[in-house]
């Protein structure tokens, strides 16, 4: 699947220009965000919680898999994993610069989101949820999975994964700058963008280690340095 469905619920109503259609962007998306959210219905009350992600393109769900992990006795996790055909809603959105515009109606913000609509999957496969929980810390330090020691039973066992198949989702992305009327414009009120980005500050060893930086939080921290 190399482009993104086009559902009735992934099928854009405004700012339909703004969707894109190629799936790789929905990944590297993805693999950018840190936090994603997770939405679903309750005790008959819509909930969303932030959490962590990450998405495979080798899962075995239709169009790659999306992870999302919590301990297992986090009622939403209790629920997306008992309850068969639990419906989820999950979104990701980084924000890349404020627009800031001549008049309040055309203040903007510079972005990229996404939204993944589908049944959740409790993962109970012991290579799966091995693998899972691996791309689950790479996707904080790249390469770090490698260098710790293997999760304990107690400790994978009180740890639940569920898995959402990336068949179903939209990418939305706004870029450039201020996007005002000519009277607004000739009126000469300033505008202009902001550009923001994720920046790491000086990385903390913990004082219980006189070990050096490790080279996968070097280069992770070097990624998010300044530029």
């Amino acid at each position: 699947m190399a482009t993104l469905s086009n559902t009735l619920r992934t099928k854009l109503t405004r700012e339909r220009e703004r969707g894109r259609t190629d799936r790789a962007e929905l990944f590297a998306l993805l693999a950018e965000a840190l936090v994603c959210h997770v939405g679903l219905v309750r005790d008959g009350a819509p909930v969303v919680l932030p959490t962590l992600h990450v998405a495979d393109p080798e899962g075995p769900d239709e169009g790659g898999t999306l992870y999302l992990h919590g301990s297992v006795a986090a009622p939403w996790i209790v629920q997306l994993t008992t309850a068969p055909g639990a419906q989820v809603c999950v979104t990701v959105t980084l924000v890349d610069g404020i627009v800031a515009a001549r008049s309040s109606f055309n203040h903007s913000m510079n972005y990229r989101s996404a939204v993944i609509l589908g049944e959740a999957r409790k993962v109970d496969d012991p290579a799966e949820k091995d693998r899972a929980l691996d791309l689950l810390v790479d996707q904080i330090v790249p390469g770090r999975a490698a260098t710790l020691r293997r999760s304990t039973r107690k400790e994978l066992a009180a740890t639940g994964v569920v898995a959402v198949s990336l068949g179903e989702a939209s990418v939305k992305v706004r870029t450039g700058g201020v996007e005002d009327d000519q009277p607004d414009i000739d009126a000469g009120t300033w505008a202009g963008v902001i550009p923001l980005r994720l920046v790491a500050g000086e990385v903390e060893t913990d004082p219980l280690t006189d070990l050096p930086v490790p080279p996968d939080v070097r280069r992770r921290a070097a990624d998010l340095g300044p530029r």
